[in-house]
Parts: C-alpha cells; sequence; structure tokens
C-alpha cells in the first residue's frame, strides 16, 4: 500500500511538473504572438469581437487612462500591489466582502487563463499568474495584451473593438476624452455606456480625466520604452 502511495504521489508530481512547463511555454509564446483567444472570450454569451493593435499604434492617453483608472502603481510594483491587497484582505476580516485590489498584470492573466468571479483560490492563481507575467514579458507586453483583451463591452474585447464600436473610428485616433470614457467600462462593461453617463459616471470620468492630468504624459514612459 505504501508503494502505491508513493507511485501515485510521484505521479502527481509528474504531472504537475508538466503542466507547469507546458505553462510557461505557453506564456513565453505569447510574449510574441497576439493571444487567438481567451478564457473569458470563450466564456462570452456574446458573439466576440476584437481586432489586434500594437501598442506603439495607440495615443499615450490610452494606456494612461487605464493606467489612471485601474492601477496607478503600475509603472512600479511587480505584479502584485501589496498596498491595495493590504486594505482588501482588512476589508475583508472586517466584515466586508472581498473586493478587487488587481493589478493590471492580474487582470491580464484572469482575462487569459482564469474565471469571472471572486474567490480566495481565482485570486491565489491570479496572483501567481501575474508574477509569471511580470517575468516572462515585462510591463510594456503586460500593458498591450491587456489594452488589446479586457472586455468593454457585451462581445466587444480591446480598445480597438470598443473604439470603433462607441466612436465610429480606429483606437490610433482616440482623444484623451475618449481614452478616459473607454476607461470607465473597466469595472462593469456590460451595464455602462461611454457615451451615455449616468451622475456618477460623470463624476467617475472627471476624476480620471484629472488624474491623468497629475500623473502626466511621461508617466508610463519608464514602461512604453
Amino acid at each position: 500500500m505504501a508503494d502505491k502511495k508513493r507511485t501515485l504521489k510521484g505521479w502527481l508530481w509528474a504531472l504537475l511538473w508538466r503542466l507547469l512547463l507546458v505553462l510557461a511555454l505557453l506564456l513565453l509564446a505569447l510574449r510574441f504572438v497576439p493571444p487567438p483567444t481567451t478564457a473569458f472570450m470563450l466564456q462570452s454569451p456574446y458573439p466576440v469581437r476584437q481586432h489586434w493593435v500594437t501598442l506603439d499604434s495607440l495615443p499615450r492617453a490610452v494606456p494612461l487612462a487605464v493606467v489612471a483608472s485601474e492601477d496607478q502603481r503600475f509603472p512600479s510594483h511587480h505584479g502584485i500591489d501589496f498596498t491595495e491587497l493590504g486594505n482588501a484582505l482588512e476589508q475583508l476580516d472586517d466584515g466586508g466582502g472581498l473586493r478587487g485590489a488587481s493589478t493590471l498584470s492580474q487582470q491580464t492573466a484572469k482575462n487569459l487563463l482564469l474565471w469571472p468571479g471572486r474567490s480566495l483560490v481565482r485570486k491565489g492563481l491570479e496572483a501567481g499568474l501575474a508574477l509569471s507575467l511580470e517575468g516572462l514579458w515585462g510591463k510594456k507586453r503586460i500593458l498591450e495584451v491587456y489594452l488589446n483583451v479586457a472586455e468593454f463591452g457585451k462581445g466587444i474585447y480591446g480598445v480597438e473593438a470598443a473604439s470603433r464600436h462607441y466612436f465610429g473610428k480606429g483606437a490610433r485616433y482616440l482623444t484623451a476624452d475618449q481614452a478616459a470614457r473607454l476607461a470607465l467600462l473597466l469595472p462593469s462593461p456590460r451595464s455602462r455606456d461611454p457615451n451615455h453617463l449616468t451622475p456618477y459616471l460623470a463624476q467617475r470620468l472627471a476624476w480620471v480625466e484629472r488624474q491623468m492630468r497629475q500623473l502626466g504624459n511621461h508617466y508610463l514612459d519608464g514602461v512604453l520604452k
């Protein structure tokens, strides 16, 4: 019986290492080629619209708006924002719900390989994958992939498809105001419209634009070089 347990344990470890190797090779390949699809796209109940664009072809306002809205410490953290994570865990200990605190690196990992919803298990996987992306891809590639796979509406993935849908033009022609409006969609993309803002979203838009001005046009120079 003991021999069988040792054999089973060895087989499981060997399987785990093979799976990790396959995952590492997949992530390494996606550093150079656009992902053909994502876990979130495969789970979408709506027809998927997506058009890949390079980060270098986008106005600086597009990545700046997303960073200002979603993850202002993106240039400096290593995949996990421990300040925000600590705040989220403190809120959980106080009886509050498990809130976001996900960095753009974590959101990219989630969109690519995981599933919607909030749980400690998924957050743990998300964090581990985010660290892997930081090591294998670097900041610029993470931001490029995120901007191409994030959901901006019902079946609308990436800033190019979003720009065409909401503004009738390619993402390379987005103004700073339009970039900020798209950033508003990211927490709840299926229930918001950048052209029809509620009073709350109008206030949020003003906040995002103010953050963009405070961060400055050169805030992401170190990431985008």
